[in-house]
């Protein structure tokens, strides 16, 4: 029998299947609403690769249209380098991505199908591929912070069949987003910092809200360093905890500053000042504010217009489970702090005490690390790691079961909550308040998309013992997530308007 992780593996290969499928038969029977990406202008300077218009017969033109909305930017810079003002707004890490992959393993392809379909056909390979494994990340990370295997597995089958699922199966950033963001968020709370810094860093080079993701470390230099100063009474250890954390938190700034400074270096460097862009000459000339702005009409409350009001109804699905994942964890982490105090919470963060007993191999491998510090520490039996072992023990007694058998890490009560969901609730919580009042608010279905407390709370409502209206609303999540499949799957394609 295959294991939860391996489930979720083949789950999410099979979903990529299954979107894909859609996709190419609503592309057959119907006729796209914007045939403009068939077009395919030379570039302004040399293309990076001279085979790309070698090619031109009807194969080609299919593949290559392949690439809609913003995919036509992406393979756009892919090809041509950024060229516009416009384009910096797509961030560098799927254009190199797929350009290195269409010039090493299917280079072959380029004398047949032409340089820019098989961009977009390495966009499609790659971003797959990536979302099968983010989705065996997304598993790893919901048992290390939730600490129960079922509801992690549950959440990861929603993340498979999630309704931005077109988006990760198409020639955006999301799937590698979600990919360096999951996989860096599980190597840092499992310790793996340096694996995690390049990760999350790397995230922010696909998307300019994986720079968010700073927040993380943060929120990991803060625990370490009030366990340094409190607890161990060593306050020069809580300073280098905050240095550490501060250094590495600007390192996952870097990659967004690096393209703005790209930006600048492009467009404002070596012009007369009669003919400087207007962001050319700001105290921080920050581009992609700007083009958000100037281009796409983003800001504060200016998509609040009543001929909006459809695409405010397209994302209320997605927004209201935000708010119910927000609503529900901050009362349970305040139930947390009311039964025990924010110290004894810290200490047994830090110490990872409170994993007390796993059943599912799976969990033993997640949890490797942790298990490993805490044999470690009885081995030194020490008088200061006794009392915080003790001082953790207590933090944790009243809920621990120990109930194996059912796969559970932390115990029986569904409405547990560790002390690590609380910085995913507020990244969701800044996440959520911009997609609503800043952004085009439509995007929100896929903007959300990789925020693992919505699928948390999703799976607590559909735990098999829940019954009454949670039964109601978990069958309205299941119909939500089928029915955003299916239209995503059928509009997106055909250039028509979604998300």
């Amino acid at each position: 029998m295959a294991t939860p992780l391996v489930a979720i593996v083949r789950l999410a290969a099979a979903s990529r299947v299954l979107v894909l499928t859609l996709s190419l038969l609503a592309r057959l029977l119907f006729h796209p609403y914007d045939t403009s990406a068939s077009l395919h202008p030379p570039c302004l300077s040399s293309p990076f690769f001279p085979l790309s218009a070698s090619c031109s017969n009807s194969t080609t033109a299919a593949i290559s249209s392949l690439a809609v909305w913003d995919g036509v930017h992406f393979a756009r810079a892919a090809e041509c380098g950024y060229e516009y003002e416009q384009s910096f707004a797509f961030f560098p890490l799927l254009p190199a991505s797929i350009a290195l992959l269409s010039r090493s393993l299917l280079a072959p392809l380029v004398p047949m199908l032409g340089y820019r379909a098989v961009l977009v056909i390495s966009g499609h390979v790659l971003n797959n591929v990536a979302f099968v494994a983010a989705a065996a990340y997304f598993y790893r990370l919901s048992v290390l912070i939730l600490k129960d295997s079922g509801a992690a597995y549950r959440a990861s089958v929603l993340f498979c069949f999630n309704p931005a699922s077109v988006f990760y199966s198409s020639l955006y950033s999301e799937s590698l987003y979600a990919l360096f963001s999951l996989g860096g968020l599980f190597y840092l709370f499992s310790c793996s910092r340096t694996i995690a810094m390049i990760m999350l860093a790397l995230s922010g080079s696909a998307r300019s809200n994986g720079a968010l993701n700073a927040g993380y470390i943060c929120f990991e230099a803060l625990l370490q360093a009030y366990d340094a100063s409190i607890q161990k009474k060593r306050p020069m250890w809580a300073v280098q905890a905050l240095v550490t954390g501060f250094l590495r938190s600007t390192f996952i700034f870097l990659p967004f500053f690096a393209f703005q400074a790209y930006g600048y270096l492009n467009i404002c460097l070596h012009r007369d000042t009669d003919e400087l862009r207007p962001w050319c000459k700001a105290k921080l000339p920050l581009l992609y504010s700007f083009i958000q702005s100037h281009y796409w009409g983003v800001g504060f409350l200016r998509y609040f217009q009543v001929k909006q009001l459809p695409n405010f109804l397209l994302a209320s699905p997605v927004l209201s489970l935000a708010v119910y994942s927000i609503v529900h964890y901050t009362k349970l982490i305040h139930q947390l702090f009311r039964s025990t105090s924010i110290r004894e919470q810290i200490i047994a963060t830090v110490e990872g005490r409170l994993v007390q007993a796993y059943g599912s191999s799976d969990v033993a491998t997640v949890l490797k690390s942790e298990f490993s510090t805490r044999l470690n520490n009885k081995k030194q039996g020490n008088t200061e790691v006794k009392n915080r072992k003790s001082v953790a023990t207590k933090a944790t007694s009243a809920s621990l079961d120990g109930n194996v058998s059912t796969g559970r890490i932390v115990g029986d009560n569904e409405d547990e909550c560790p002390l690590l969901v609380l910085p995913f609730i507020l990244h969701l919580t800044f996440m959520t308040f911009t997609a609503f009042f800043v952004m085009h608010v439509q995007v929100s279905t896929r903007f959300l998309s990789a925020s693992p407390p919505i699928y948390w709370a999703a799976s607590r409502i559909l735990a098999p013992a829940r019954g009454g209206s949670y039964k109601r609303w978990g069958y309205f999540i299941i119909v939500y997530f089928i029915a955003y499949i299916l239209l995503g799957s059928l509009l997106f394609p055909n250039f028509y308007p979604f998300t």
